[in-house]
């Protein structure tokens, strides 16, 4: 495994000059994974190249909170450690909007869903998740572990203080992917492969932390890595 993450492939993509920074908004990815072999595969999908945002960028599924993900039923609720580590740096309710919006916003991109039976059937679900239930599933929080957080950093046009979940495909009720275009030939890749494609920096990071985790599971209370600028410095910190 290389010791230096990738070449930012978004060194362009800067704020105009005198344009004041733009305050991040909450985001949540989700890094579904599966062994293969002695490989670990991730599912990811390319951006379109009119995507304001890291155009032609391989990315994992993910997007910003909405505010309909604040009030969404679950069929279980987030790990204690995981809403644990969560919570230094968010409210419990907006703990738990971060962790629904990974899974109605990886759903929405590429199909999978990462959901249980719907424990009330029939009852009145937010309009932004009604084609997740329509399949008869709410959203499986107790499946998410909790691996990353970065925010990007201030000279950036578009901002996001996002975090990175991570789910073993095994908990997925369906497992096949159907792209909405937002994110293009989505499949499948070992994280080697991924490496070597026109990724964000943070996003090769975030895939060597996956590994790490999985060889060396940590301690549910050992902090989590967080990547945020200080003072007009990045910096590699813990939470």
């Amino acid at each position: 495994m290389a010791d230096e993450p990738p070449k930012d492939h978004n060194e362009k993509h800067v704020r105009k000059e005198g344009a004041k920074a733009v305050r991040p908004r909450d985001a949540a990815t989700l890094i579904l994974y599966r062994r293969a072999g002695k490989s670990i595969e991730v599912v990811m999908g390319e951006r379109h190249a009119k995507h304001s945002f890291m155009p032609n960028n391989w990315v994992f599924p993910g997007g910003g909170v909405e505010r309909m993900d604040w009030r969404v039923r679950a069929a279980s609720e987030l790990k204690p450690h995981v809403a644990t580590h969560l919570s230094k740096a968010a409210s419990p309710s907006r703990v738990r909007a971060l962790a629904a919006a990974a899974i109605r916003e990886t759903h929405e991109e590429t199909g999978l869903i990462l959901g249980k039976p719907d424990p009330e059937p029939g009852r009145s679900v937010p309009r932004n998740w009604k084609d997740f239930f329509a399949t008869g599933y709410a959203p499986d929080l107790e499946a998410l572990d909790y691996v990353y957080r970065a925010v990007t950093p201030p000279y950036r046009p578009r901002r996001f203080n996002a975090r990175f979940f991570m789910a073993d495909a095994d908990r997925l009720a369906h497992e096949v992917i159907e792209s909405s275009g937002e994110l293009l030939d989505i499949h499948w890749l070992t994280v080697e492969k991924a490496l070597t494609l026109p990724i964000p920096r943070i996003t090769g990071v975030v895939l060597r932390t996956i590994e790490d985790v999985l060889s060396n599971p940590p301690a549910a209370d050992a902090p989590r890595p967080v990547f945020k600028t200080v003072h007009g410095k990045p910096m590699d910190l813990t939470e």
